[in-house]
């Protein structure tokens, strides 16, 4: 029987969990050489094919998809909609971590000693306000934005190409075309990188796990089991109202169409890696418009950080009961805020969201060393909301798309 790549791909993840906890427990010192000769080369080579694919896809798809829009208006109401719902989804996110960590409570009587909490480190790197955010959206050099892939002035150039072409329609027939030829290559070439992709996600699941192993899994299981609650109660709760109720679909029509972009980014760890199969899979698997999943898509994988809210909620509650530290409602609050603006200008790329969880703890004078008390699970658990992150883009585009083929149906009627 011939195997789908979706069977494929599991069959790895699989294989990748077996032989990498196998040979942590067997054999570490086999291990650390398969995977420097190994594993890690082959995780790094389906990464780097990916990554080569990102800023052109993202590119060519925003261009067209704002172009495709047709008008102005509809640009601005699809725009309106979709950071409104992202917003919205990352707030809840934060909630649903905040809340349950508070209830379970996972640092509470912490097996960390006084030692070991005061020998956790984290290198805190230089994190931009929000305001500086936002002033740097737009690229003084279109082209060093593109060859240093800053997404939000990508796509903040993206948008206003796109928008020349909608008004100039005619006159730049020609470079639409242009556009579009490059768009079809690129995905193309998806198809190219993606028959790596089994082999690819069994060196990255071997080599996480086999350098994890089950010793810091166990030490903070807790944590790590509030955090997975969380992603699965967002995914079921948010993200199936939305599919049911706003976008009048089966949520599970939709996760079991997403899956086979769902184990990507489980693997990659990265929403923009990912992004190339998650917008292929959203519109051939759930029949999500073009011109809906490449704008709703690649805005998502820059500002739509859901998983990495629930971490931060979490994570604050979890540091904060290691070192016996009672939160005030209003400095929750002040989570929330910092998570939700922060995600804005996050980069979707692995380990992102601990630079995030530095300022997060910041805002409420947590001490940033306590990071390095999770930050061997942080991988492991980087894969489980990377897959929750694309699962939000394609739900909220597959909402937009249903959205907008309503109002054009009734705008035909009344035309009629």
């Amino acid at each position: 029987m011939k195997l789908n790549l979706t069977a494929k791909i599991l069959i790895a993840l699989v294989l990748g969990i077996i032989v990498g906890l196998s040979l942590n427990v067997l054999a570490p010192d086999l291990f650390s050489t398969l995977d420097k000769y190994f594993f890690s080369p082959l995780g790094e080579i389906f990464l780097s094919l990916i990554n080569m694919l990102v800023v052109p896809i993202v590119f060519f798809s925003l261009v067209l998809g704002v172009a495709g829009l047709g008008d102005t208006k509809k640009l601005g109401r699809m725009g309106i909609k979709t950071i409104a719902t992202f917003l919205i989804t990352t707030a809840i996110a934060i909630t649903i971590g905040l809340f349950l960590a508070a209830v379970i409570q996972p640092g509470s009587n912490s097996p960390f000693s006084e030692e070991e909490r005061q020998a956790a480190s984290f290198n805190e790197e230089e994190t931009p306000s929000v305001a500086e955010t936002l002033l740097n959206i737009i690229p003084t050099n279109p082209v060093a934005a593109l060859a240093e892939g800053n997404m939000l002035q990508i796509i903040a150039f993206s948008i206003f190409i796109g928008l020349a072409l909608t008004v100039l329609k005619e006159k730049t027939k020609g470079v639409y075309k242009l556009f579009e030829q490059g768009n079809d290559i690129m995905m193309y070439l998806v198809g190219v990188v993606m028959k790596f992709a089994p082999y690819g996600t069994f060196g990255l699941i071997a080599s996480a796990l086999g350098e994890a192993g089950f010793e810091s899994l166990q030490s903070i299981l807790m944590y790590v089991l509030v955090v997975l609650l969380a992603l699965v109660v967002h995914a079921v709760v948010t993200y199936g109202s939305i599919i049911l109720f706003l976008a009048k679909k089966s949520p599970i029509w939709f996760y079991k169409g997403f899956f086979p972009a769902m184990t990507v980014g489980f693997s990659t760890s990265s929403s923009n890696a990912t992004l190339p199969i998650s917008m292929e899979t959203a519109q051939k698997n759930l029949n999500v418009s073009k011109a809906s999943s490449s704008f709703v898509q690649p805005l998502g994988a820059t500002i739509n950080m859901d998983g990495t809210a629930i971490m931060q909620g979490v994570a604050t509650i979890f540091i904060a009961q290691v070192y016996a530290v009672d939160l005030t409602f209003v400095e929750l609050l002040t989570v929330v805020m910092t998570a939700v603006l922060a995600s804005i200008g996050t980069a979707g790329v692995p380990g992102v969201g601990l630079i995030l969880l530095a300022m997060v703890l910041n805002s409420v004078g947590l001490p940033v060393a306590g990071i390095g008390l999770i930050l061997g699970i942080d991988r492991l658990l980087d894969m489980c909301r990377t897959a929750i992150n694309i699962s939000g883009d394609a739900a909220v585009a597959l909402y937009v798309s249903e959205s907008e083929k309503k109002r054009k149906i009734k705008e035909q009627r009344g035309e009629g």
